[in-house]
């Protein structure tokens, strides 16, 4: 099942993307919710990310092609950062250059959506905390972060996390394709299999340090390939069985 959130006529609703259609959820996605039998077209709709965000937990270093690519030794437990709510992008949207930063990156990610109220979880029980599977992309000023020597800057503007199409609530991710295109250009292509901490690891590990509340989501690391992106530039992530996420790039205003 695919779940999307959408903006129509000023109101937000949720709804099951099938093609081009849109069947309006009724209830909460988190809990108890039926599908209506209202549908409208998905061209006459506004996209929005598929959840809300109390925080994204992101993972460093987590694929091998990218620790072979830095040159660095396999970490022995993730590493771990956030990104707060208000990096928060749509399909769509426009990721803003900063001002403070020429040195602008894309990064292709799997993002766990969180299901319920998850805290000190074993990883044999961590698939019953996920309600599904979307494409994001950890948008990243890597010249602030090198140079802060911490990550939170060079991570955490707003439009930094544009999240979506849809959340794939029926899909088995250990396996599945992650590319990314900078103008119609393939610049990664990897697969989930190369994860270092695979999925279930990653809920455990951090749900021992922190609750993760229902619509957070865990991004479980790039591939290899990472680089620049400039303002004009189009960047779209595609997963393979959840969909592609499309996203320009513009100079910051004001």
């Amino acid at each position: 099942m695919k779940i999307v959130r959408f903006k129509q006529e000023g109101k937000i609703k949720f709804g099951e993307l099938q093609g081009k259609t849109i069947h309006v959820i009724i209830g909460d996605i988190f809990s108890e919710y039926s599908v209506s039998e209202e549908s409208v077209s998905l061209e006459d709709v506004q996209l929005l990310s598929p959840c809300f965000i109390t925080k994204a937990v992101c993972v460093g270093l987590n694929y091998h092609g990218h620790a072979q690519e830095m040159n660095l030794e396999l970490p022995s437990k993730p590493l771990i950062f956030l990104k707060p709510s208000s990096t928060l992008n749509h399909p769509g949207g426009i990721i803003e250059y900063p001002k403070s930063s020429n040195n602008l990156h894309y990064e292709a990610e799997l993002a766990v959506v969180i299901k319920k109220e998850a805290k000190n979880i074993k990883a044999q029980d961590a698939a019953e905390y996920i309600l599904g599977y979307t494409c994001a992309n950890d948008v990243t000023a890597r010249d602030l972060q090198l140079s802060d020597g911490q990550w939170t800057r060079g991570k955490s503007f707003d439009t930094f996390l544009p999240l979506g199409p849809c959340i794939e609530t029926d899909i088995d991710a250990s396996n599945i394709n992650i590319r990314l295109y900078l103008n119609d250009q393939l610049k990664q292509s990897s697969n989930t299999n190369d994860l270092i901490f695979k999925i279930p690891e990653l809920v455990a590990f951090i749900t021992e340090v922190m609750t993760l509340y229902p619509g957070d989501v865990i991004l479980t690391g790039t591939p290899s390939g990472v680089g620049p992106m400039d303002a004009g530039d189009v960047v779209t992530v595609e997963l393979q069985g959840i969909g592609s996420l499309t996203n320009h790039i513009s100079k910051q205003q004001g």
